[in-house]
């Protein structure tokens, strides 16, 4: 941890930004120059596919910004966290030790979150995540801490309801990776289900799943329930099917990645409905899909990568009104009540930084002919 002298330093230190004098019209001549915003999450490693997306929309915005303001530019900055919450402190370090960074994107897993963002805070340095669900990430007393999206209070209850009503499943078997998210999104979705038809756990990075398929098949379960990320979904499923399961999975976000079906094979990953609070990004409001396929070699938006561009463009609408200290950014932030571009969604965040909960939506998707398509957007409760 830093102390208290170095941090004031660093927090005094944002304020070196210079200011533009363009004199143009429109509030141009106010916006700070020479500062950065930092992007935290996993870039390479396993689920790397989410976090591209996601740091795809922080870049989308942030290059328009500066083609918009090219005597006045914001730089970005990566962190790359592998989603993997033992990198992530001496990553949040680097970013606190970083004068120019004023604001960061991410983290975007909860788990690193929970290591990461108690270094932000102290460093009064603003996070706002695109996608760390974890509800108790807001109760931890965080200053800085805001989420662009529903969390798992809603995602999971959601999921839960989306099994027993539309799925109308019967018995249903729970199984989770025993990260933050994954635990944390398995026990939301068990308080909608009630008694399931078992439980287990798996670790993140395990390949062999023989003795949790045996269980699963031997359950009777037609439902499994994964709480995790898409590799070890993707395997598991694989494994699953291999042995003669005939069921359907149901995952969250976090296996909501084109990448789940590379990993399971189009024939097995065919039917599988996954979760996300969040509308589909390819059904985005405005030019985004037409500009991210521009600036991507036509790839479709992932996940988050909507929720990702309108939340940065946040952070750059407060440096373009001149907020040059981590500080003024954090009250930027903290006021800001506008909807996004992108999503559409209104972001008002309330005192413990959660996304205003009218705002939350949840969607079921579906893994149709090789792709994720979107399915329903499930009813609130």
């Amino acid at each position: 941890m830093l102390s208290g002298v170095a941090i004031s330093a660093l927090v005094l230190g944002g304020a070196a930004a210079c200011k533009a004098d363009s004199g143009d019209e429109g509030g141009s001549s106010n916006a700070a120059c020479d500062l950065k915003l930092g992007f935290f999450g996993p870039l390479t490693g396993d689920a790397a596919g989410l976090g591209i997306h996601m740091r795809n929309g922080t870049k989308l915005a942030i290059d328009q910004y500066n083609k918009d303001n090219a005597d006045c530019k914001v730089a970005l900055t990566e962190y790359d966290s592998q989603g993997d919450p033992a990198k992530a402190p001496a990553l949040a370090q680097q970013a606190v030790g970083d004068q120019k960074i004023v604001g960061i994107i991410g983290p975007a897993f909860s788990g690193e979150s929970e290591v990461a963002d108690p270094i932000f805070d102290e460093a009064g340095l603003p996070t706002i995540t695109p996608s760390a669900t974890r509800p108790s990430l807001s109760t931890k007393g965080w200053k800085i801490f805001h989420r662009g999206v529903g969390n798992d209070t809603s995602q999971g209850p959601a999921a839960g309801r989306y099994i027993k009503d539309v799925m109308k499943a019967e018995k249903v078997y729970v199984v989770d990776d025993q990260s933050a998210y994954g635990a944390g999104l398995v026990d939301e979705v068990k308080k909608v289900l009630g008694a399931v038809a078992g439980e287990d756990k798996i670790q993140v990075k395990q390949t062999n799943f023989s003795a949790v398929s045996t269980r699963i098949i031997s359950s009777g379960a037609t439902v499994l329930f994964f709480g995790g990320y898409y590799t070890e979904a993707g395997l598991l499923l694989k494994q699953l099917k291999g042995a003669g399961w005939k069921g359907t999975m149901v995952a969250g976000d976090g296996v909501n990645d084109a990448n789940f079906i590379k990993v399971a094979g189009d024939a097995v990953a065919e039917g599988t409905v996954l979760t996300c609070p969040c509308a589909p990004a390819t059904a985005a409001k405005g030019s985004f899909l037409t500009d991210y396929k521009a600036a991507f070699e036509n790839a479709e938006p992932g996940t988050y990568a909507d929720v990702s561009y309108d939340i940065t463009k946040i952070m750059l609408e407060g440096i373009k009104e001149g907020k040059a200290t981590r500080a003024d950014l954090l009250s930027f932030i903290k006021s800001y009540n506008k909807a996004g571009t992108a999503t559409g969604v209104t972001y008002k965040f309330a005192d413990t930084g959660e996304l205003d909960p009218a705002e939350v939506v949840v969607w079921a998707f579906k893994v149709n002919a090789g792709k994720v398509v979107p399915d329903v957007e499930i009813p609130k409760a």
